[in-house]
């Protein structure tokens, strides 16, 4: 299938590592030009290397950016339209927030949650949408969790402003399909991350045992008995976002081995 990305202008954010660095490298292995950001300048430089040697893709490049922060976002977005003319494509992806119960949580965590996890995919999607409207053609990946299906434990925050990314994708499909813009939510699963690694961790602590034992039994319960890979969430990505996806919009989907059982 072609995928029809070659040299089409892709910004990717949070992708020094985890998804978003596998999703970056998916991209740049269908020839189109990568910009990527997270907040640590060092990383970036070292994962654009590395994508440049693993795709043979020299058109990768970075921008520091704090999601949080709108003129970082406005920046990113200038920096790819100068680069390549336009944004044909944007994945929204940031950090996930900390784990805990409602009682651990203040107003400000609750405030740094939203501006990071819901308002920050707002504020991309605004600056990308007038050269996507321009172009009358774009695709938007909102990254999120599994927790769109079926919510989980302890993660309170991650439950709520997740679910909102869907309300927003949902009603944007709405808004955006004039435009010939599509726009699906991805939550993934128990992917083998940094971010899966740390919960994992939190909550073997919790329990008084190790983090393997966490991880045995978490795949145990996964229909496919293991952890996904992120290259695995990559490439459901780079197809949702890609010419080959022409009809599916507004979606919320998950890639999780068959592990969330809500329908």
């Amino acid at each position: 299938m072609d995928l029809q990305l070659q040299g089409k202008s892709v910004v990717v954010t949070a992708a020094s590592k985890g998804l978003g660095k596998a999703t970056a490298l998916e991209f740049a292995n269908e020839g189109a030009s990568v910009l990527i950001s997270s907040r640590n300048a060092e990383e970036l430089q070292r994962t654009v290397k590395e994508i440049i040697e693993q795709s043979g893709n020299e058109n990768v490049d970075y921008e520091v950016c704090d999601v949080t922060k709108p003129d970082h976002i406005k920046k990113l977005v200038q920096k790819a339209v100068n680069w390549n003319g336009t944004v044909d494509v944007l994945i929204n992806n940031a950090g996930g927030p900390p784990a805990g119960t409602f009682d651990d949580f203040s107003d400000e965590d609750w405030q740094r949650a939203f501006e990071l996890n819901l308002l920050s995919f707002t504020r991309t999607i605004r600056e990308v949408l007038p050269h996507m409207k321009k172009q009358q053609s774009g695709r938007i990946i909102n990254i999120a969790s599994s927790s769109i299906k079926q919510t989980l434990d302890n993660l309170i925050l991650s439950n709520t402003f997740r679910a909102g990314i869907v309300g927003l994708s949902k009603s944007l499909s709405q808004e955006l399909a004039a435009d010939h813009i599509l726009i699906n939510t991805l939550g993934p699963g128990r992917i083998a991350t940094d971010r899966v690694e740390s919960l994992d961790q939190v909550k073997a602590k919790s329990l008084g045992v190790s983090a393997e034992e966490v991880k045995e039994e978490a795949a145990q319960a996964i229909p496919l008995k293991r952890y996904g890979e992120p290259e695995e969430f990559a490439k459901v990505v780079v197809f949702l976002a890609s010419g080959g996806n022409t009809y599916v919009t507004g979606q919320s989907l998950v890639v999780d081995g068959g592990l969330v059982k809500a329908l």
